[in-house]
């Protein structure tokens, strides 16, 4: 297989979910980096994709079902490299005990579609840090890549969210090794803005990740900067963790409470605590592979956000 470039290189790529918040982002991103774009969209989500600025033909949109294996083939035709995020389908609206089987098969059914697909050079998988943190003792050595989530201690403590994660990554790299597919994963913290509310999975066992000095978060931006970083860059391998600041301290904390559900008064608790927890979590890896990659994305449009109707 003919490596992806980290000169920008002008090839077809595909998006899967593209209605998401971080799918539509990349897709724009990519569009003006100059790649084709497959926009592969569930449940009927293509309408947050209208009205992308594009040369004609560069953005093509799939109805794609992470259940149905002949739609993710069809979006996958032609393309290079695959960005994938797994959303949950409509009927399963909040992470359960079941969601592990449910991402675990659209895993499976995509990593196994992209071995069917000759063009396919190399697959950015979206997980999360939620697959890494939880499980390791709190004397351990600093928290990386290599770490990886205990799934019996999610199941003990019902922490859905990194049990699925963490399944359904393992079922990836699995059927990647056994495929032989160029694979590697961006294991991102909790991704912040306006759309994040308290109901969010991720933050499930909030007050224990702080304690432990691993809770994370990223700005979508950045998450995307990754995502596009280590497909381009041809020594990209592995796992990735992905976040730009940490919640360690007493103000992070009570912005992000206040934020998520507005109080008259912040806790007493947080209100007498001083301390700056001790970070026990490492993106070293991530931060090195981007030292020079934001000198080579083109300027930014300010009008990257406006919606521009194509014909």
């Amino acid at each position: 297989m003919a490596p992806a470039s980290y000169n920008c290189i002008f090839n077809t790529v595909c998006v899967m979910d593209a209605s998401s918040r971080l799918g539509t982002k990349l897709v724009k991103r990519l569009l003006k980096r100059g790649y084709t774009v497959h926009a592969a969209v569930q449940y009927h989500g293509e309408t947050s994709l209208k009205g992308i600025e594009c040369e004609e033909k560069k953005l093509k949109i799939f109805e794609s079902d992470p259940f149905d294996y002949h739609s993710i083939l069809d979006a996958l035709k032609g393309c290079s490299g695959l960005f994938y995020s797994f959303q949950p389908p409509p009927d399963y609206p909040t992470y359960d005990e079941e969601m592990g089987e449910v991402e675990v098969r659209a895993a499976h059914n995509v990593l196994e579609a992209c071995a069917q697909t000759d063009t396919i050079e190399k697959v950015v998988f979206t997980s999360s840090a939620t697959a890494i943190i939880w499980g390791h003792h709190k004397d351990s050595e600093s928290i990386h890549e290599r770490h990886w989530t205990d799934i019996n201690f999610c199941r003990k403590f019902k922490l859905w969210h990194a049990m699925s994660k963490t399944l359904a990554e393992k079922t990836a790299w699995a059927l990647a090794m056994d495929r032989g597919i160029n694979m590697v994963t961006i294991n991102s913290g909790l991704l912040m803005g306006p759309e994040l509310t308290i109901n969010n999975p991720y933050l499930k066992g909030a007050a224990e990740m702080y304690e432990d000095g691993v809770f994370v978060t990223v700005d979508l931006d950045f998450l995307v900067d990754a995502h596009i970083c280590v497909y381009e860059e041809i020594a990209t391998y592995g796992r990735y963790l992905c976040f730009n600041h940490i919640i360690n301290q007493r103000q992070d904390a009570l912005n992000l409470a206040q934020m998520l559900s507005p109080l008259p008064s912040p806790p007493q608790s947080l209100e007498e605590d001083t301390r700056i927890i001790q970070q026990r979590i490492s993106n070293k890896k991530l931060n090195n592979l981007m030292v020079d990659f934001r000198g080579c994305q083109p300027q930014m449009d300010q009008n990257e956000n406006q919606d521009i109707c194509l014909s």
